[in-house]
């Protein structure tokens, strides 16, 4: 019997280099790899789409978006970290997804996890209420449990990174 490596894709929906979300990437990246799993981290900050507009995508895909969608295409689960604004999820995300699932669907049949940290009581409950909506319209798979809402985010990591609980 062959066992395949999972290949992971993980992104966080914040662009703030120290963000908590991207402190809990980190530390769900560590996890999977702990698993034998191939983990690519996608920085939507790096990447720099510009804002989903049909008017540019008429002279083709800018290079940035085809980056992201392939990296979408050859992941088979995907690890999604979104902030919470506004009770939904943040522009720079929605905006990624909706480039990558223009004309072609990169994500579907994926399957996704999806956690947030926040500063609020709530942690990101709506933004991934929101997120698990979005995700389930392009066919992804959402990982029903455990459900990860990492509340009053601003005490609950160690200055390395790592969580106080």
């Amino acid at each position: 019997m062959t066992i395949n490596t999972l290949n992971i894709l993980a992104f966080a929906g914040s662009l703030r280099s120290e963000s908590f979300n991207r402190k809990a990437l980190q530390i769900a990246k560590q996890i999977v790899s702990e698993l034998n799993a191939n983990v690519i981290e996608l920085d939507l900050k790096t990447l720099n789409l510009p804002m989903l507009d049909e008017d540019l995508r008429a002279y083709g895909f800018p290079e940035s978006v085809k980056k992201l969608k392939d990296a979408i295409a050859s992941a088979d689960v995907l690890l999604i970290a979104t902030p919470e604004y506004n009770h939904s999820i943040p522009g720079i995300l929605k905006n990624a997804i909706d480039w990558a699932s223009d004309i072609t669907n990169p994500f579907d049949g994926k399957v996704a996890a999806i956690f947030g940290a926040s500063n609020g009581l709530n942690g990101t409950l709506r933004a991934q209420l929101h997120l698990r909506q979005v995700l389930a319209a392009l066919n992804v798979e959402l990982v029903p449990q455990p459900q990860v809402f990492i509340r009053t985010a601003q005490s609950a990591f160690m200055p390395d990174g790592s969580l106080v609980d």
